[in-house]
């Protein structure tokens, strides 16, 4: 089965304060990218980097997910502390894909260069940081999604089909 852990980081949302909708987002959009069923690990935390790393870890280690994916904290405010959690847990750092996700969304928002959005591998498992906004999560996804699959067959992970229909994966001739 293929399991996908889905984390919204967010002070606000974590209390409550308001709806988690980038959560939500990412749901949608693999729902629409991924063929099949797959399960998902969810959880919305605070800014705090000890709690970001500890989900991390449960959903890799614990919950074997194979691609982790989250939403917020990766502004350069002082509570903004996602892509440093990531890199903290990962052994293998992945940067092409924080490169793409602003290369991407600089042609949308001039903002796009405070990103800190990035990636890393902790064993089997691919960890993606997304920004917080919905309309920004779809447009990173799209950009890094059709490298995704690869990479996961690359470290281990399961075979995920995907629905042509909405994204196009790469995978290189054998």
């Amino acid at each position: 089965m293929i399991r996908i852990g889905i984390i919204n980081i967010s002070d606000r949302a974590s209390k409550g304060i308001y709806e988690d909708l980038p959560g939500r987002e990412i749901v949608s959009v693999l729902t629409e990218y991924i063929a099949g069923e797959w399960e998902r690990e969810y959880a919305v935390i605070p800014d705090e980097q000890d709690q970001i790393e500890k989900e991390m870890i449960r959903m890799a280690d614990v919950a074997h997910c194979c691609l982790i994916v989250t939403s917020g904290g990766t502004g350069p405010a002082l509570r903004d502390v996602t892509p440093e959690a990531t890199e903290s847990v990962c052994t293998k750092m992945m940067p092409g894909f924080g490169e793409l996700m602003r290369s991407v969304s600089l042609q949308y928002v001039p903002t796009a260069i405070l990103s800190r959005q990035t990636a890393g591998i902790r064993n089997q498992t691919l960890i993606v940081n997304l920004p917080g906004k919905p309309k920004a999560i779809r447009q990173c996804l799209e950009a890094v999604f059709p490298a995704i699959p690869y990479c996961i067959d690359l470290i281990g992970g399961p075979y995920i089909v995907c629905n042509e229909a909405f994204v196009k994966v790469f995978r290189p001739a054998h």
